[in-house]
């Protein structure tokens, strides 16, 4: 699930919490970085599961539809569409699923079932609902498609939802856009022909898991000799109008480039502008880049950039 640029995100985010805080235990503070990704993977199952319980939620109404004492020709012979979607229940179907979400105690939806309501009102009186149940009949690819606009148009931006997460845990609202995007991504690559739908691991190897600690710590602990390696060149810059996340992602820049031997400083460079524009000002990539640009250039020089493999300078 967690690429090496979302892993990079939750770094600058521990680094910056660790910077601002007063607790100066690495160690504690290297298993909440473990502990907020662990959280983040339970949002990403969270949200998946929402689609399931909203489902379940229609076939709850339409059961008691059927039983009504005066119940019309639609009550009786309802549209089961929606209820029968091939997409949600690949997801439904999927025994791992299930157990993750028992094992990680994950009953939200249960304990707190009114936004399992909300956003099913908010789906049934959307014009996507209407324009869906117009034929009792769909390919696979239609409910996927049609699933995949609802998470994007209904689910994603509904602020009650937003809110309600908010409240929950703090630490999720940095993490519902990356989530958001790969519950969408996982909806829209899914196809009929895979059989059970495949859940994403947290990571995707044990090597992005110790990235992920090794580049928070070796950060951490050389974060003032890097600092000392960035002055003189923000001639144009005082230290304190540098923003403090942009320093944050320089640092983390400085430590791939001298602790990361496999990575590239082509690859480094690219990501990190790619974070900045995401979560840092306007100018801040174009900073980012000049910045390091003259820093691979002069470790290159000095032979201090370490680099294995062909192709890593």
């Amino acid at each position: 699930m967690l690429t090496r640029r979302h892993i990079r995100v939750k770094v600058m985010q521990s680094i910056y919490a660790f910077n601002q805080s007063s607790n100066a235990n690495l160690q504690v503070e290297q298993k909440f970085l473990l502990k907020s990704m662990e959280e983040m993977y339970d949002l990403f199952l969270l949200n998946l599961s929402l689609l399931v319980e909203v489902k379940k939620r229609a076939e709850d109404l339409i059961e008691k539809s059927q039983k009504k004492h005066l119940a019309t020709a639609e009550d009786k012979k309802p549209n089961l569409k929606f209820v029968q979607n091939k997409l949600i229940q690949k997801i439904e179907q999927n025994e791992e699923f299930n157990e993750l979400l028992e094992d990680r105690h994950l009953d939200h939806w249960q304990l707190d079932d009114e936004y399992v309501s909300i956003i099913w009102n908010k789906i049934r009186e959307s014009e996507l609902f209407t324009d869906y149940l117009k034929t009792r009949e769909s390919t696979f690819n239609e409910d996927r498609d049609f699933i995949a606009s609802v998470f994007k148009e209904i689910i994603a931006p509904n602020e009650k939802l937003y809110d309600y997460l908010e409240d929950k845990k703090l630490t999720w609202l940095d993490d519902l856009p990356i989530v958001n995007t790969t519950v969408l991504k996982l909806i829209r690559k899914t196809k009929e022909s895979e059989g059970v739908i495949k859940i994403p691991k947290l990571f995707k190897n044990i090597e992005d898991k110790e990235f992920a600690t090794e580049l928070f710590t070796k950060a951490l602990l050389n974060q003032e000799t890097f600092a000392k390696d960035i002055e003189g060149k923000t001639p144009n810059w005082d230290q304190d109008r540098i923003a403090e996340i942009d320093s944050i992602l320089l640092v983390m820049a400085i430590c791939e480039f001298l602790k990361f031997s496999s990575i590239p400083v082509k690859v480094t460079i690219n990501e990190y502008l790619e974070v900045a524009k995401e979560y840092s000002t306007p100018k801040s990539s174009i900073f980012l880049n000049g910045i390091l640009d003259k820093l691979s250039k002069e470790y290159k020089e000095a032979n201090k950039l370490n680099k294995m493999g062909r192709g890593l300078m």
